[in-house]
């Protein structure tokens, strides 16, 4: 299909933010058991979602930021073959961390650390700007 046609599909942008959404949480697990899970006893959600666990007050947070940011340029080479347009980067990269303030507010509240409005927002510009 030429990108110079327009063509709305609002079931493959769904599946597309279902897709990176899905791709961005399995690399961070990975990202997470690697680097989280052989200092903690046992690895859980709260790594995932918690804005308490992105702290630079401890070697475990360190590993939860590094994992964070390792995450971010992976969803950029994701973005690079889901998307495959350099307009929509942007969007769905700010869909994407949406998506994950609003689970990481259901799951924890609302994140009160700058810490980690930090961490994320620099993996919303890594993701958007490597993935252009």
């Amino acid at each position: 299909m030429f990108y110079g046609a327009v063509v709305w599909d609002p079931w493959l942008i769904v599946a597309q933010i279902v897709c990176l959404q899905c791709l961005y949480y399995l690399t961070l697990g990975l990202f997470l058991s690697l680097l989280v899970g052989t200092r903690v006893s046992r690895l859980s959600l709260v790594y995932f979602f918690d804005f308490a666990a992105v702290t630079m007050a401890t070697v475990t947070g360190w590993s939860v930021i590094a994992a964070f940011v390792l995450t971010a340029v992976a969803g950029a080479g994701y973005m690079l073959y889901l998307i495959e347009r350099a307009k929509k980067c942007l969007d769905f990269s700010a869909t994407l961390f949406i998506i994950h303030l609003f689970i990481c507010i259901i799951y924890g509240g609302w994140p009160s650390s700058i810490t980690w409005w930090v961490v994320n927002g620099t993996g919303l510009a890594v993701t958007s700007l490597l993935g252009v």
